[in-house]
């Protein structure tokens, strides 16, 4: 393909910029967190700005405060929390609004998480890593003299949880609730025990509790969604329990009044998908009310009503992400608002919103040619969309267009939502190669959203195709658990199926089909090129291959062993083996690549590299590209993305047909 100029490159990945964390100052000023890309630490710098929704005046706000994480205001709209790093660690600071200075709070080892202010904004409370001593079995270790240059100690491990996706190997120690005044001094310690407390914090009305969600027990690990809701004093630090339903209650959120707790819920059958309720417990009567009982979707964000009589919330449906009111008498009402657009790399579901006092509510947009922008709802009005964050690093750009499409799937006639992205220039009279993406989880969704990862693709002259076969989340549980134990299945017909709509509508050269996708979608690579040598070539990226193997090595093992599986895995041997793609190995004829992080932890290099060498073995052409220090989620900084996406497009471009090269 000929170069063209007036398309996306892969250095304008460094380009983009995305906003989050609105927050209202008063009805009419907004402050938000805008993250852009920095070209020189690899990484998202976030700074906060301001917007007047009445001029529509958009300036920078606490500029010199280098970057800011987790700000948060004060009930009474005078200060400011939020996070910046001193000398390498991140500490919790207070900005004066009308003093405009900022004051810093804490010097401590670990990352504050989860700031919440106290009712009467005289106080916060955070969460923080509190480390235990390091275990040794072994004691009789000699002493090092001094300059001795010796191997590293062994590292002594005995708990069910010991690394994490992201994190590594764990050290000793868990999330702990802190509280510290505004006006200074030293964090005090809340909760105690060997296990994890933290989360969404709520303070009471009169500030003398505290709302949060724990496992509550030491044996936490083996049951991965346990977890009630609890409270702790602030003054002596008690711990009482308030709700125990049977699965995962989070997210604990007080009303204005302090009359009602809202929380989320999961009903917890075992099963591989399974959608939250929003529910409210009367703090007078201990009476709980499920808000959603029909509603058959997961819920997201949500936020109190000022006057406490109803929540706005957000929710997943048919690849959207969708508002609604709901009062705390169950009364649910749409709102005809699509959020959106923070997903960086791939079309995946994402948002937020904020409310105002007066029941105003601005979102992050949703839309297929842009990241992010942020808009305001106001009843009765037409939507305003008060950013154009993008419109320098895209608006002279020509990008992909893209179509929705619905697929009858041809198993059980099932609805199969899909979209198309064209190349620019797009010229039906002409035959274009196709790629085939699909998403992980398996229980996740894609949809009309932005993905810069979609458009590098189309801007190399490819139509990109992307789907919800069953199994995604959004389209509620049934949807969901037509996988559950059952897992590649029929959602390789739906993509195959999608495919050939997609050949049907015309301009696609049926010679050049290539297929890739990461996590759940490389599983799902894998296992389609076992099943068919229809595609020209294959990148398969950071799989599951053999389920048994990845049960065993994987860091999440205590809940892929007991919700993706009917049993123990030694004991279903046979039943994980045949649905794994090492299994159909032997049918492979299609050129693949390999793609995965090598500190991955969720689905170790290890199942790569079975893959590789059994390619190998078989004397299929294939190829291993491992990027040095990148957990599961590869594309979290820019020149990974483009390291992703760049091998993906040559790894294709080296097996399409000459002929389609040349036009």
């Amino acid at each position: 393909m000929a170069e063209e100029t007036d398309v996306l490159q892969y250095k304008d990945a460094f380009n983009l910029e995305f906003p989050a964390s609105m927050q209202f100052i008063n009805d009419d000023t907004l402050i938000y967190s805008r993250q852009s890309m920095d070209i020189m630490t690899d990484g998202r710098s976030t700074k906060l700005w301001q917007i007047d929704l009445d001029t529509g005046a958009h300036t920078p706000f606490l500029t010199n405060e280098g970057n800011i994480g987790q700000a948060t205001l004060s009930p009474d709209k005078s200060k400011l929390a939020y996070t910046r790093s001193v000398d390498g660690k991140s500490q919790l600071f207070v900005y004066h609004i009308a003093l405009q200075k900022s004051v810093q709070l804490t010097n401590v080892d670990a990352s504050p998480r989860d700031i919440t202010w106290s009712n009467d904004s005289t106080q916060l409370a955070f969460s923080l890593f509190t480390p235990k001593s390091a275990k040794s079995l072994f004691t009789g270790m000699p002493a090092k003299p001094k300059g001795a240059n010796w191997a590293d100690s062994s590292r002594y491990i005995d708990s069910t949880r010991y690394r994490a996706d992201g994190a590594g190997f764990l050290p000793g120690g868990f999330n702990q609730i802190f509280i510290l005044p505004v006006d200074g001094g030293t964090p005090r310690q809340l909760t105690t025990g060997d296990f994890p407390n933290g989360g969404t914090l709520s303070f009471s009305k009169d500030d003398e509790w505290i709302f949060y969600s724990s496992p509550g027990n030491e044996d936490y690990s083996l049951n991965p969604l346990g977890a009630d809701i609890f409270k702790v004093n602030t003054a002596s630090g008690d711990v009482k329990q308030v709700t125990s339903l049977m699965g995962p209650e989070s997210s604990p959120k007080l009303s204005p009044n302090g009359k009602w707790l809202a929380f989320t819920h999961v009903n917890d059958r075992k099963l591989a998908h399974q959608v939250s309720t929003l529910n409210v417990l009367n703090l007078e009567t201990n009476d709980i009310t499920v808000l959603t009982p029909s509603l058959d979707r997961g819920i997201g964000q949500f936020e109190w009503q000022d006057n406490s009589k109803a929540l706005v919330f957000s929710y997943e449906d048919h690849g959207d992400v969708k508002l609604a009111n709901v009062t705390v008498s169950g009364k649910l009402s749409p709102i005809d608002v699509s959020i959106g657009g923070q997903s960086f790399g791939r079309p995946y579901t994402s948002g937020e919103f904020a409310l105002s006092e007066d029941g105003d509510i601005v979102y992050t947009t949703a839309s297929v040619s842009t990241p992010a922008d942020i808009a305001l709802y106001r009843k009765g009005k037409e939507d305003k969309v008060l950013t154009q964050l993008n419109s320098d690093a895209l608006g002279h750009l020509t990008l992909a267009s893209v179509e929705a499409i619905s697929v009858k799937s041809s198993i059980d006639d099932l609805t199969i939502d899909a979209w198309v992205a064209y190349p620019p220039h797009f010229d039906s009279s002409k035959t274009y190669p196709l790629i085939l993406e699909i998403h992980g989880g398996p229980h996740a969704a894609y949809g009309p959203h932005f993905s810069t990862e979609i458009q590098l693709m189309a801007a190399q002259g490819y139509v990109v195709v992307w789907a919800n076969p069953r199994g995604s989340s959004s389209y509620g549980e049934d949807f969901g658990n037509l996988i559950h134990h059952n897992y590649p299945s029929q959602d390789y017909d739906d993509l195959m199926d999608v495919v050939d709509q997609v050949i049907a509508n015309g301009s696609i050269d049926e010679k050049n089909l290539f297929i890739t996708g990461g996590s759940g979608g490389g599983t799902l690579t894998a296992w389609s090129i076992g099943k068919t040598d229809r595609f020209a070539a294959a990148v398969v990226a950071k799989p599951v291959i053999n389920w048994m193997s990845f049960t065993l090595t994987a860091d999440a093992y205590p809940y892929f062993s007991q919700y993706w599986m009917p049993q123990m895995p030694w004991e279903i041997a046979d039943e994980l083996w045949q649905r794994s793609p090492l299994s159909l190995v032997g049918n492979v004829t299609t050129p693949t690549m390999l793609l995965t992080g090598e500190a991955d932890f969720r689905t170790p290099m290890s199942e790569t590299e079975q893959y590789y060498q059994a390619l190998k073995l078989q004397g299929v052409d294939a190829a291993m590209v491992r990027i040095p220090g990148a957990s599961h989620g590869i594309a979290s900084r820019p020149s990974r993305l483009i390291q992703k996406v760049g091998n993906i497009v040559a790894w294709f471009e080296r097996y399409k047909t000459q002929e389609d090269a040349d036009k």
